[in-house]
């Protein structure tokens, strides 16, 4: 069942069609309007760049503080970048070491559902990036869009069942290049698939690591599949999220179509800014 806090609560005002004064048009407009209330909803997300699970520089390995802090956001559904697939090394060297696969450890059992997208795969093992949720993840796509050279990308698409209604939420976790020429082709690419996969009347999130300190993504998105960002919509201006002790960079973004994003935060540097060099997003999106 949908968690009784992702619902938006309608109490309908009781209106007699024949009580003196009543107008037609009004009690039309008044039931057209709950109708529409009762069936939307509202998602909480939460996006973090967890850094392979090391502070900053690697000094110390925090995945498990890391996890305690990613629950207490009470988030729906979020958004990983960096995650460990497996590292053999690590496992035999860092002390707590798990010994599941990083997103798995930190869904633990909070989040039922998950999805991970393999993007760098190295000697030791492989990271990239993965979806938690705690709605059923019907499908789930992870398309490759590294341009060349050895920096791999992927945008990790999961469409998201909600229980008890029909539709279906599109979820696409982001990390693009640290190159320009990298990230505008990569954002076209991301404008392709919601055109080409996805159906127009569907709600579509997209969140992540967009590395895009020039802030070109906000035209590309619009422009080329009709997305908004949150904190833009909010407050004008995307959140400075990077590096997570001094921010500066506005790195890190929540973008929507045909969705609507309330009370977008950047997360308080205590804890974050030991767990992550990146500062977390939440926001709630309404349906």
């Amino acid at each position: 069942m949908l968690p009784t806090e992702s619902l938006i609560q309608v109490s309908a005002p009781v209106i007699e069609p024949n009580a003196p004064g009543a107008d037609a048009d009004v009690l039309a407009e008044t039931r057209e309007a709950i109708a529409t209330a009762a069936l939307s909803f509202s998602i909480k997300v939460l996006t973090v760049n967890i850094h392979k699970g090391f502070t900053f520089f690697n000094r110390k390995f925090i995945l498990h503080e890391l996890r305690e802090a990613v629950r207490t956001v009470g988030a729906d559904v979020v958004f990983l970048q960096e995650v460990t697939g497996t590292h053999a090394r690590h496992e035999n060297k860092v002390a707590n070491y798990p010994a599941t696969p990083h997103y798995e450890f930190l869904a633990d059992s909070i989040w039922p559902q998950f999805a991970y997208g393999r993007n760098a795969v190295y000697t030791n093992g492989h990271h990239g990036n993965a979806v938690l949720s705690k709605f059923p993840i019907v499908s789930f796509e992870n398309r490759d869009v590294s341009i060349s050279g050895p920096e791999r990308r992927g945008l990790l698409h999961c469409v998201l069942q909600i229980p008890g209604r029909e539709t279906t939420v599109h979820a696409i976790c982001v990390h693009l290049g640290l190159a320009e020429s990298h990230r505008l082709k990569q954002l076209h690419m991301l404008c392709d698939m919601v055109h080409k996969d996805i159906a127009p009347s569907a709600p579509v999130i997209v969140a992540g690591d967009f590395n895009d300190w020039r802030l070109r993504a906000h035209d590309v998105l619009k422009q080329g599949a009709g997305m908004h960002e949150v904190f833009v919509q909010a407050t004008g201006k995307a959140a400075r999220t990077f590096p997570a002790r001094f921010p500066v960079l506005r790195l890190d973004r929540i973008y929507v179509r045909n969705a609507i994003g309330h009370a977008p935060v950047v997360l308080p540097p205590k804890p974050w800014s030991h767990l992550s060099d990146h500062a977390p997003l939440a926001a709630e999106i309404e349906i």
